[in-house]
């Protein structure tokens, strides 16, 4: 799991690169199995306050937990009254081909953790939305930072959420996403061994034997493409939501070039 690089935070993480050589880390934290209900239910004591996770894992690799997963958390921590916290960092925002993630699931969290793209690409801004019940507990000025509540952020958060649905964007996610995993598929490539993912955001296994990822990452930027690996064997594309059709054309092209080229090396 991944949530951020800050002290608190990377004592929730599995990462041993986020951890190594850091510290002291925050006590408190149990990590279990991702898509592993029971393992869930089986953690939680009269301790425990809520239940962090993304509901796709970006830094894990694209990776869906099953398809009741979702709602069966929802249910355990009803039982269990705690609080269920969604990391939608990374797949919020229109990226899945809907405005949150947690929407494919047709459940409802109890708290949300935005950023990345509510900042329009033009400022940096995060958010916690929960509900009056869980956030009456914090009073104005109780909880704050340097660059917290920044006008100009907070104007630009706005404006993005707007443009989403004026622009038809996440219905466009949807629809892209599902055209360009389509088209990779269509490839064909004995370098592909899965594609993962929702709307304009996948990820693609490839096979080591070929190439690894890093180096696979930087053939594609020498081409025009800009994508991330993770977990060594995981490219993660996510295009912009304004993305079209001739465009993704284009960018498939330019990929299976170069898968093309890799075999023909192999």
């Amino acid at each position: 799991n991944f949530h951020g690089r800050t002290t608190t935070i990377i004592s929730f993480s599995s990462e041993s690169n986020s951890k190594d050589d850091f510290g002291p880390h925050t006590p408190g934290f149990i990590s279990v199995e991702f898509g592993n209900s029971q393992a869930v239910e089986d953690a939680i004591t009269k301790n425990t306050a809520a239940v962090l996770f993304e509901p796709i894992q970006g830094e894990g690799g694209i990776i869906e937990p099953p398809e009741n997963w979702l709602p069966d958390i929802r249910e355990i921590c009803d039982k269990n009254n705690v609080l269920m916290i969604l990391d939608e960092v990374q797949s919020g925002l229109g990226r899945t081909g809907k405005l949150f993630a947690y929407e494919h699931a047709n459940i409802r969290p109890d708290g949300l953790i935005l950023g990345k793209a509510l900042g329009g690409g033009l400022m940096p801004v995060s958010v916690f939305l929960s509900s009056e019940e869980v956030l009456q507990w914090m009073n104005p000025g109780s909880h704050g930072s340097t660059f917290g509540g920044n006008p100009l952020g907070s104007a630009i958060a706005k404006r993005s959420l707007e443009l989403l649905e004026e622009e038809g964007l996440i219905e466009n996610s949807r629809v892209m996403g599902d055209y360009f995993k389509q088209s990779l598929l269509e490839l064909n490539s004995p370098i592909i061994k899965e594609i993962r993912g929702k709307g304009l955001w996948l990820g693609v296994e490839i096979d080591q034997s070929y190439i690894t990822g890093k180096d696979l990452s930087k053939l594609l930027l020498k081409k025009g493409i800009l994508c991330k690996e993770t977990r060594d064997t995981t490219i993660r594309f996510a295009p912009p939501l304004i993305i079209n059709k001739d465009e993704i054309d284009w960018g498939v092209e330019i990929i299976g070039s170069a898968f093309k080229a890799i075999e023909e090396k192999a």
